[in-house]
């Protein structure tokens, strides 16, 4: 019934099994959100998950962030190869500081354009349209559409989800990311999808800690539709981009390194701070997060210089790691193309930020919940069904969250 052809993608071969395969991407699910979730009974699909198939962690790409790691998962490779190395970034080609969502910036093949050219009926529903507009490239026949855009989804790929799905949602709520589930479900009940990509926005995640009853009834609503998905015989996986940790001082403020303006006052205008994280969803963290990559101009260009600013970096309380072009590339898997002369990463309650003025701290919802360090690195991985021999020995190794294709098509018994 549905195509067993195996198909090689970025050097890896995946073989899917005659079953759909839907592969979630929770954005923003730290594996708490999960076991508060399951202690309190709201997610019995997912629990139905960890007890007859797989639940484990993986580690993600760093910086823990959306595009990078959304990036990750649909090449199955890290971002040095994908060539997404953040939400944002200064192009060295144009000097131009602009957001990373061209189809341009991605230098390797999807695994579900591939999938596609094997047989296989792809659908790519993302909340976020940025996410769409960058790894649908490839994608001929399948459908590709964000919740965030649904209104137009007929435009771009013949799917008309305001009537199958139902009305386009505010893209600051939990709503988006069932939307997104949604869709899938009734994509492969009507057939017109066997392989499948889910990706959530972390919208609630960045608002609610695990405990709050916000989050728990949105983890009840997500998981109402991944039991359907359970229901129509789909092989599940589920992981996400990255985790979550609040941000914050004792009074509820958000925890600032003001990296660029301290570096300024030590060394002068020609270091500038480029915060990966930015993206157009100012309310989510207000472009403050746990990674930031230093690019050095005239004066401070060399290394002699380099090596200074690093090692007072490394001194400012809060910053954990501190890594030049060639420990970026070997130590965080990064392209030195795509980042700066300096990358910096901080503690699990601090974020990094360029200057006050730079950020709409106002926008925030409540407090600053944000990601991107190695704090967030860890996320769950989940499969429906029981591993293989050789699956459950990778589970037990290094796994990462960007094996999830290979563990949906090629890990289960």
């Amino acid at each position: 019934m549905y195509s067993t052809k195996e198909f090689v993608c970025n050097g890896r071969t995946y073989s899917p099994p005659n079953k759909p395969v839907v592969v979630i991407c929770i954005d923003g699910c730290a594996d708490e959100y999960l076991s508060v979730s399951m202690a309190q009974g709201k997610i019995p699909a997912i629990e139905k998950i960890a007890k007859q198939g797989y639940r484990g962690f993986a580690r993600g790409a760093i910086p823990s962030f959306t595009n990078v790691n959304n990036g990750a998962i649909v090449t199955g490779v890290p971002p040095k190869k994908t060539g997404i190395c953040g939400n944002f970034f200064l192009d060295p080609e144009t000097g131009e500081e602009v957001m990373m969502n061209d189809p341009k910036f991605i230098q390797c093949e999807t695994i579900l354009a591939a999938a596609e050219k094997a047989g296989r009926k792809v659908a790519f529903v993302t909340a976020k349209d940025k996410l769409r507009a960058l790894f649908s490239e490839g994608i001929k026949e399948g459908v590709h559409f964000s919740a965030e855009k649904a209104d137009i989804a007929k435009e771009i790929c013949g799917y008309d989800a305001i009537a199958e799905v139902g009305a386009k949602p505010n893209i600051y709520s939990g709503d988006a990311s069932v939307y997104a589930i949604a869709a899938g479900v009734k994509l492969v009940e009507s057939d017109k999808a066997d392989f499948l990509y889910l990706s959530l926005t972390d919208y609630m995640q960045h608002a609610y800690a695990p405990e709050e009853e916000e989050s728990l009834k949105f983890y009840q609503d997500l998981d109402k539709e991944i039991g359907k998905l359970l229901d129509l015989g789909c092989v599940v996986a589920i992981t996400a981009d990255h985790g979550m940790n609040a941000k914050i001082k004792e009074d509820g403020t958000p925890n600032v390194i003001w990296l660029e303006e301290l570096l300024q006052q030590k060394f002068g205008e020609n270091a500038k701070v480029i915060c990966p994280i930015t993206d157009p969803y100012v309310v989510h963290h207000g472009a403050l997060g746990s990674a930031v990559t230093v690019h050095l101009f005239n004066d401070l260009a060399n290394d002699e210089k380099r090596k200074e600013i690093m090692e007072w970096i490394m001194t400012i309380d809060g910053v954990t790691e501190v890594h030049d072009k060639k420990t970026a590339e070997s130590h965080l898997e990064l392209l030195p193309e795509r980042i700066g002369d300096i990358y910096v990463l901080s503690s699990r309650n601090k974020v990094l930020g360029k200057k006050l003025e730079n950020h709409d701290i106002s926008a925030l919802k409540k407090t600053l919940r944000s990601h991107g360090g190695r704090y967030e690195e860890m996320v769950p991985l989940l499969v429906s069904e029981p591993l293989n021999e050789i699956y459950h020995k990778i589970s037990q190794g290094d796994p990462r969250s960007f094996d999830v294709f290979a563990f949906a098509c090629n890990g289960c018994k």
